[in-house]
């Protein structure tokens, strides 16, 4: 008798165990559907605005419309940070927007100062060429004209043989520094010493 009853009460326990496990699995099937997703919540990548154009094109140049139009505006070489808050200061249009979101009547304001107006913008200690060989006059050079400039200048100075031009001909340092540690390029390796003369060889011997 003892031993059915031992039987009976542990039966009862599995089958409480069991109730409680299946009220459970029910309880947190229930909480997981009334849960909102992480999907919904939060997406997972930022849409795109597509209005966004890429790229802008001013002087010749591909700027990039994803960032401010002020740090866009120096991917044209010979603009910094000063001279293009000066261009977007004229133009009136805002130095901290994102260049590739401008309506068209910015940007073409925004070239046509660029383009056009910036000799007579930047004042005269702020251009890069003043007093230029062929006009005299102060001009700031931005784009593809400065590497010509550039060209062209190196091209004189060769060819009417100044000291600098000839440094830069046979690809030497201009600026007077040293040479004799630094900058040593060619097929010469090592270090060339004077031959001591046959007659000290012995006397320094004794």
């Amino acid at each position: 008798m003892a031993k059915e009853k031992d039987v009976k009460e542990k039966d009862a326990k599995e089958k409480d165990a069991k109730e409680k496990d299946a009220k459970e699995k029910v309880a947190k099937d229930k909480v997981a559907k009334d849960k909102p997703k992480k999907a919904d919540e939060k997406p997972t990548k930022k849409t795109v605005d597509e209005d966004l154009r890429h790229i802008v094109r001013i002087l010749n140049t591909d700027l990039a419309g994803k960032k401010q139009v002020h740090m866009a505006l120096t991917g044209i070489k010979g603009v910094g940070r000063r001279c293009a808050k000066l261009f977007t200061d004229r133009a009136g249009v805002d130095p901290f927007a994102t260049l590739g979101l401008l309506p068209d009547s910015e940007i073409d304001k925004l070239k046509k100062v660029v383009e056009e107006d910036a000799n007579s913008i930047l004042p005269s200690w702020m251009v890069n060429r003043r007093g230029d060989i062929e006009t005299g006059t102060d001009i700031h050079v931005m784009g593809m004209d400065l590497n010509m400039t550039l060209r062209e200048d190196l091209d004189l100075m060769k060819k009417m043989r100044s000291y600098k031009g000839i440094r830069h001909e046979r690809g030497l340092r201009v600026r007077g520094q040293r040479t004799r540690s630094s900058g040593r390029t060619g097929a010469i390796v090592g270090v060339s010493r004077k031959a001591l003369p046959a007659a000290a060889a012995p006397a320094a011997k004794e």
